[in-house]
């Protein structure tokens, strides 16, 4: 037991460590080029807006076609110059970008651009992805710990298998949608002035690591987000998870379980008919005599063709109790 608490503290502490060595290199290669870029956006806003009486149809194809390239770049040229001040790449949102490299979850709306950025995310993500499932795989064998111990509470109390297995799962699902799902959607409600369902949609999709980035949290330049929030869902996100994960792999089991029941029934039902119909085979009177053939005792029932009867079949003894009868 002791062995196995140090086992997880210690990969614990080396996670978080490899995540924060992740963020510290993240923003030191990304912020000085970002606010370079960022500084590009705002002078080429600038010159449009004294020149735009001037500008020809080429003119402005080629400053939509940048704009559109910085907002994909996630820079939203809004504002005056005092926005360069805000980075995407400081602590907060350099912590959420690195939580979702090693989840897979790759929004596609923040990325490095630096060459050395690219190389480092690639190393980056080679080994913190592994890093990441053996992290949740042990949250998750955590989590299944606890499963046991309520399912074997439930065994004591007298509780049959089956059922234990259903309210366990149960259990978890309700757990997880209320911690993992509406609150959280709740909080993305007030911070982000989405809809309640937009809340639940991007948490699944989220959690799901679909990620199609249509939904990204801390990215409205119209809104005012507290210095942790990113780096707060980014751990929801991790725990989120393993949840997730534990609920796939119980549903999983179930369905399997439930694939092999079916199956061991409709087994069960081709061996029932099959024995049906040897026992009916079997047990066939065997003085029955189909209409087709000519009848061996004839219309009179004479002694003579009741031990021909005999005969046929091979058994005196049944032929005579078949003429005594």
């Amino acid at each position: 037991m002791c062995s196995g608490t140090i086992h997880t503290g210690l990969l614990v502490v080396s996670y978080a460590t490899y995540l924060l060595l992740g963020v510290i290199g993240f923003w030191a290669l990304e912020k000085n080029a970002e606010k370079e870029q960022k500084m590009a956006v705002i002078q080429m806003k600038e010159a449009f807006l004294q020149n735009f009486t001037h500008l020809t149809v080429a003119d402005v194809e080629q400053f939509v076609k940048n704009l559109t390239n910085a907002v994909q770049r996630g820079i939203y040229p809004i504002g005056n110059d005092s926005q360069t001040e805000v980075s995407n790449w400081d602590l907060s949102n350099s912590f959420f970008f690195v939580g979702a490299v090693v989840s897979t979850i790759g929004y596609g709306t923040m990325c490095p651009k630096t060459a050395a950025g690219q190389i480092f995310c690639v190393f980056f993500a080679s080994f913190g992805i592994p890093f990441n499932i053996v992290f949740l795989h042990r949250v998750s064998k955590m989590l299944s710990l606890l499963c046991e111990r309520l399912g074997r509470w439930l065994y004591e109390k007298g509780m049959k298998k089956k059922k234990i297995k259903f309210l366990t799962l149960l259990f978890f699902l309700v757990m997880g949608i209320l911690v993992f799902l509406c609150l959280p959607s709740f909080v993305f409600q007030v911070a982000e002035g989405w809809s309640y369902s937009e809340g639940v949609y991007f948490a699944f999709i989220t959690l799901s690591t679909i990620g199609f980035g249509d939904y990204v949290v801390g990215k409205q330049p119209d809104r005012n987000y507290p210095s942790y929030y990113r780096s707060l869902v980014a751990i929801w996100i991790i725990f989120g998870l393993a949840w997730i994960a534990l609920l796939f792999n119980l549903l999983t089991t179930l369905l399997e379980d439930t694939e092999k029941k079916i199956t061991q029934d409709l087994h069960k039902m081709r061996k029932a008919g099959k024995d049906n119909e040897e026992n009916q085979k079997k047990y066939q009177p065997a003085g029955f005599v189909s209409a087709e053939e000519p009848s061996l005792l004839g219309s009179g029932g004479d002694a003579q063709k009741t031990v021909s009867l005999a005969t046929h079949l091979g058994d005196a003894k049944q032929g005579e109790t078949i003429f005594s009868l």
